[in-house]
């Protein structure tokens, strides 16, 4: 297949792994990318600067394809020393790097001199337009259906697909709901270059999680996520467990929500626990409705084979079918 993404990415084709916390290691970038995609690796899942370029290093053991680091730019409670971050990539000789979460500007200048690619998330055409006017490559437009961080427009990518297509110059990726040949080929028909998708390379052999915590987005359905931090209007979708249901009721009670009643409950650390040691009620992960559309555990190289040809199938046998030349 051949888009701007995979012109742009120099990658066969235009499947992108989403950066996710803890789960973006060595074995599942360099799975995606050696199946065609592109991997991305999660630098703060990397204890220090030092153990991210130790994890790039690892990568390129593994795969010889092009690969990159997501770099997630939040308000922490302990501060996140960001611009080490941003050098051990440059060190690391990674040419590709997704960032996320607040502007990236004030780390263009330093990744444009070391001749990186950068793709920006966005869950709004505003914020992509932006990302755009400040000098990122591309950018990755994530509707309401994704996992973490979908942003408080309520906007689903039906509709921020076409917007973006009408509206921005930059290549862009569909994020958000994207699980199988049939998302890429409608992402591909309402303007999109590619695909991003987290939570359905988290159900494959290569993901670095816990087989149980794959089983259940395997057993869930499309109605089996939930919508956390509304009231905090910093909204997080999750995999529907019972903390998460504990902190629904926390935020339902009347008044303000206090970030302290529910912190003990959502802490990162209990989240990683999660992810492996499978003890599903140990904390909260983040999930996307896509896990309805999940009902197996292929290895990377197989889901994307399987979703490059569905996709090529739905383009040449059923779409062009449904166009009368006379």
């Amino acid at each position: 297949m051949r888009t701007r993404v995979t012109e742009q990415l120099g990658i066969k084709y235009p499947i992108v792994q989403g950066g996710m916390q803890w789960v973006g290691r060595a074995e599942l970038a360099s799975a995606v990318s050696n199946g065609g995609g592109l991997g991305i690796l999660t630098a703060l899942t990397q204890p220090s600067p030092e153990d991210l370029l130790k994890e790039i290093a690892r990568c390129r053991e593994m795969t010889d394809q092009p690969f990159g680091v997501n770099l997630t730019i939040l308000p922490t409670i302990k501060p996140v020393p960001y611009e080490d971050y941003a050098q051990a990539i440059v060190d690391g000789g990674v040419k590709i790097v997704e960032t996320a979460g607040r502007n990236p500007e004030p780390f263009l200048p330093l990744f444009k001199q070391a001749g990186i690619t950068v793709i920006h998330k966005c869950t709004s055409i505003r914020h992509a337009l932006k990302a755009e006017r400040i000098g990122c490559d591309m950018v990755s437009v994530d509707g309401f259906e994704c996992a973490g961080h979908p942003g408080e427009d309520d906007v689903t990518n039906l509709i921020l697909l076409p917007l973006a297509a009408r509206r921005l110059k930059v290549p862009f990726l569909a994020s958000g709901g994207l699980g199988d040949g049939r998302g890429m080929a409608a992402a591909l028909a309402m303007g999109a270059d590619g695909i991003n998708m987290g939570t359905r390379f988290m159900v494959t052999k290569e993901a670095p999680i816990h087989e149980a915590v794959k089983q259940a987005m395997v057993d869930a359905s499309e109605l089996d996520t939930a919508l956390i931090y509304r009231s905090l209007r910093n909204t997080a979708r999750v995999f529907r467990n019972g903390v998460a249901q504990q902190v629904l009721e926390i935020e339902a009670q009347p008044g303000a929500t206090d970030f302290a009643d529910i912190q003990p409950l959502v802490a990162g650390v209990k989240g990683r626990a999660l992810l492996e040691s499978g003890e599903l009620e140990q904390g909260i992960w983040s999930a996307g409705m896509v896990v309805g559309l999940i009902d197996d555990i292929p290895s990377c190289a197989e889901l994307i084979e399987r979703i490059v040809n569905e996709a090529k199938s739905i383009i040449r046998d059923r779409l062009s079918t449904l166009v009368d030349d006379a």
